[in-house]
């Protein structure tokens, strides 16, 4: 425990039978419970973790939250109602089953998923059990070792100590960052974690693909778990749920770790194009459920304005360079007056609705 606070691990893996055991011996004592989800996994991920559970006992007892009965008065109808639905969302999750036989008393909770379903459904399956379980602060380390668990405490401080809701190592402030990550890396991480800022309202952040994360108790309760993107678009999906909920963040240096283990199955180039679209669909989702259900805000105005100019100047744009590349043709004089009135007025309100919603999510920011 920090700070009276439990603290939970999850680690998702997917044939990591050479890497786990490291991960899983250099955890922190602090550490109540580890949750490892294989995602069916193809080598003996599995085998190799129960192999090793010689002691796994635990001296944190700890209940699911699901199974005490509530009894029903005209107060508790709420608390019913949201028991309910955490009792009926488990069917919307990857299928998969608890291996241990005494979850309460075990320190090493092993989850094993029926069918894979990417890093994403692994980490939202270990929030699922946490959520349950009522863990005060839950951090996530990948099995591949590339993750330093000297780091997991102050990755887990600003939960556990200043109600934080969610914290994300950020590796690109780190002096190293620039020798140790890979060019490719670092460039694509860079552009990402630019959209991400434009799609997410945490203009804040800047490592948004690093998956050194910790979160509340509150925040897991707070967005639909069972809804997260499954594969390595994940962190930039939770960020956006995350900013619908009004939860805090905050990022802390941490070192980037390259070359352990095995080599990364990130291909850069066949996740990219689905993270792009993603963030699209999720920047709108944020302006339509944040900025017009829940409290109407000028700056769903703006976007929408700028949008709007620019798919009409689009046209204008199409003639003008037409008629430039076209030697029979003159430029019209009206075209080009309205496509300048036109590019200026879509800038500034464009500009105009950024800034309203980098004031608006300042406060969210740690």
């Amino acid at each position: 425990m920090l700070n009276n606070k439990t603290i939970a691990v999850v680690i998702p893996c997917y044939n990591e039978s050479q890497q786990i055991m490291m991960v899983l011996n250099s955890m922190p004592s602090f550490v109540d419970r580890i949750i490892v989800v294989d995602d069916a996994s193809t080598d003996n991920t599995i085998d190799t973790v129960i192999e090793n559970l010689s002691d796994n006992t635990s001296p944190l007892k700890l209940t699911s939250n699901l199974d005490n009965d509530i009894i029903p008065n005209i107060y508790n109808r709420a608390d019913i109602e949201v028991r309910q639905k955490s009792i009926d969302e488990r069917q919307k999750f990857i299928p998969s089953e608890i291996v241990n036989n005494n979850t309460g008393n075990e320190k090493i909770i092993v989850i094993k998923h029926l069918e894979n379903g990417g890093v994403g459904a692994a980490i939202a399956t270990g929030y699922k059990w946490c959520k349950d379980h009522d863990i005060d602060c839950t951090a996530v380390m990948a099995g591949d070792g590339q993750m330093d668990p000297a780091e997991l405490e102050s990755i887990c401080k600003p939960v556990v100590e200043e109600d934080i809701d969610y914290v994300k190592g950020n590796r690109l402030i780190h002096k190293s960052a620039w020798v140790i990550i890979p060019r490719v890396r670092f460039l694509g991480n860079s552009i990402l974690s630019i959209l991400t800022k434009i799609a997410s309202g945490y203009w804040g952040v800047s490592d948004t693909q690093s998956g050194y994360t910790a979160i509340s108790n509150n925040a897991l309760n707070s967005v639909p778990l069972y809804d997260i993107y499954k594969r390595y678009g994940m962190p930039n999906d939770l960020l956006v749920k995350l900013n619908i909920a009004f939860c805090t963040i905050r990022e802390v240096k941490i070192k980037p770790i390259y070359g352990v283990g095995e080599k990364s199955k990130l291909n850069i180039i066949k996740v990219s194009l689905p993270i792009l679209f993603l963030l699209i669909r999720c920047f709108f989702k944020r302006l339509q459920t944040k900025y017009l259900y829940r409290s109407f805000h000028p700056l769903y105005l703006l976007y929408w304005i700028s949008f709007i100019i620019g798919i009409i100047n689009s046209y204008f744009f199409y003639q003008l360079i037409s008629n430039f590349f076209d030697p029979n043709t003159k430029t019209p004089t009206d075209y080009l007056i309205i496509f300048i009135f036109l590019t200026i007025s879509g800038f500034q309100s464009l500009l105009f609705a950024m800034w309203m919603d980098i004031q608006d999510n300042e406060r969210l920011s740690k």
